[in-house]
């Protein structure tokens, strides 16, 4: 932050040309900060809308949400705005949701979790005696983690072994241990109940990893979903989308759409990038498209930090199956957040990232935003979709999609109690091959990398190019890693680098 500090104030860039390939959060974030910094930033957007897997589409009155649509971490968001002396509020809105989320277990068991936090204590106290004095404790050591955790690691990067020696570090000597062990013997601590630890673990879907797999260090995700909420924003994530690309265009951000970049070429002073819509010759270019890419397709083979082989060998995050639906009629007892889970989920983990494989008996996502917001589908009808996170990488033919649409909504019936079949009036699917083709991404996954053990902090790929000078990197796949917040950061610190260097 003292670099973005230093380089907003002096506006360090001043009369320095920059792009950024992507108008994803990471790509508007970076173009935001260097654009106060001084810089003369356009973003050039592959598709026909800014925010990368934050798309949404509308059709017969109803309006979807293709990506995001839970509302985390909202002191990031804060903290964004506050940066450009922005108060979020004059972008959008947002609604805090009660329940957070309903969780259906397959064995006929519901569950709401609430923002009474009395209320989430008497539930666990109801599986399991002792419980609830073990959530309290749970949260305040999650609560630690947080503090600890967003200050030293998450806003401060640390991509060099030699930033790791270094008294902050040494003083979060237990934050840091908590990588060395996986969420679900860190869980397995505390809860013994097996729904009371898929309740504490759930968040991991969104940060692409399994309980076994994925460092304790993310026990922090339990203060974001209990204390610090879970909200709906105003026009959903495309309203954020678009308060941050509105603070973009006032920053003196150019964004350009339906530009994507077919190739990064250097040349004396900086680069040439080949869009439809024309040549671009910035001198510095941040890249927020997928990181494997801009490498192995964007960039000479001699111009790539990474081999093909270095991206096999990675451990990437799921990719999902979305099936999108207007329904007639209401969707009761859906809530706006449901969670479907078996009561054992091993089997479906397993599927994703030790034997890939379409699962057989789904953990799965409803998101249902007409539950909160009436204007997303015409009066007397809801608006819902479906994710079954899966594994990157299979087959995915119509065939394929139409039998499992036809068994997710047969699940879904059978565990909610909700008959959809017969009332839908639009549907839509999205999965593997459709995020490979829109977004670039890698084998077709939704996220990116995975959060595992040796792809957290300084093991994920770096946010400066060590192979092209004035080329870097912001999104998913960098620090400090999956999520929209996440996200957020990762642009801030991509142009902390390019201040670093060139202000």
């Amino acid at each position: 932050m003292d670099a973005l500090a230093a380089g907003s104030d002096a506006a360090s860039l001043s009369g320095r040309t920059v792009a950024v390939v992507g108008g994803g959060f990471g790509g508007l974030s970076a173009a935001c900060y260097l654009a106060a910094a001084g810089a003369d930033v356009t973003v050039l957007e592959k598709n026909g809308q800014v925010g990368g897997r934050a798309s949404q589409f509308e059709q017969d009155g109803f309006r979807f949400d293709m990506g995001p649509s839970w509302y985390l971490m909202p002191d990031v968001f804060e903290r964004f705005f506050d940066h450009f002396d922005a108060d979020r509020e004059d972008y959008y809105g947002l609604e805090r949701l009660d329940p957070h989320y309903r969780v259906f277990f397959k064995d006929g068991d519901r569950v709401d979790l609430t923002p009474d936090r009395d209320q989430v204590r008497a539930v666990f106290e109801s599986y399991e005696e002792g419980a609830a004095e073990a959530f309290d404790d749970y949260l305040v050591q999650s609560e630690s983690t947080y503090e600890a955790a967003m200050e030293r690691f998450v806003y401060t990067d640390r991509p060099r072994f030699r930033d790791w020696v270094d008294t902050d570090v040494f003083r979060s000597a237990p934050v840091g241990l908590n990588l060395l062990r996986s969420m679900e013997s860190h869980v397995s601590n505390y809860f013994e109940h097996p729904k009371l630890q898929q309740i504490m673990q759930y968040t991991l879907v969104f940060l692409g990893g399994s309980p076994k797999n994925t460092p304790a260090l993310y026990t922090m995700m339990s203060h974001v979903d209990f204390n610090l909420g879970v909200y709906y924003p105003e026009g959903g994530y495309g309203g954020v989308v678009d308060g941050i690309a509105e603070l973009a265009r006032e920053r003196g951000v150019t964004i350009e759409t339906d530009a994507e970049v077919g190739e990064i070429t250097r040349r004396r002073g900086g680069f040439s990038l080949d869009t439809a819509a024309g040549e671009h010759t910035p001198e510095i270019v941040v890249s927020d498209a997928d990181y494997a890419h801009t490498e192995q397709e964007l960039l000479p083979e001699h111009e790539r930090q990474y081999s093909a082989d270095y991206w096999d060998e990675r451990t990437l995050a799921p990719s999902a199956f979305l099936l999108y639906l207007g329904v007639e009629g209401d969707v009761d007892p859906l809530a706006h957040h449901t969670l479907v889970l078996p009561t054992d989920w091993d089997g479906h983990f397993e599927q994703i990232f030790d034997e890939p494989a379409w699962p057989d008996d789904p953990a799965y996502y409803l998101c249902v935003p007409s539950q909160t917001d009436d204007t997303v589908a015409p009066e007397g009808h809801s608006n819902l979709f479906a994710l079954v996170p899966i594994a990157p990488g299979l087959d995915d033919t119509p065939e394929i999609r139409e039998r499992y649409r036809d068994s997710i909504l047969d699940d879904i019936a059978a565990n909610t109690g909700v008959d959809l079949a017969d009332r839908i009036v639009l549907e839509r699917t999205f999965s593997i091959d459709d995020f490979a083709e829109r977004y670039n991404s890698l084998q077709g996954t939704a996220l990116g990398l995975a959060h595992t053990l040796r792809q957290t902090a300084l093991f994920r790929p770096p946010h400066r190019s060590d192979a092209v000078p004035d080329l870097y990197f912001t999104g998913s796949y960098t620090t400090p890693g999956i999520g929209v917040p996440m996200c957020l950061i990762s642009g801030e610190h991509a142009a902390s680098a390019v201040i670093e260097d060139h202000g």
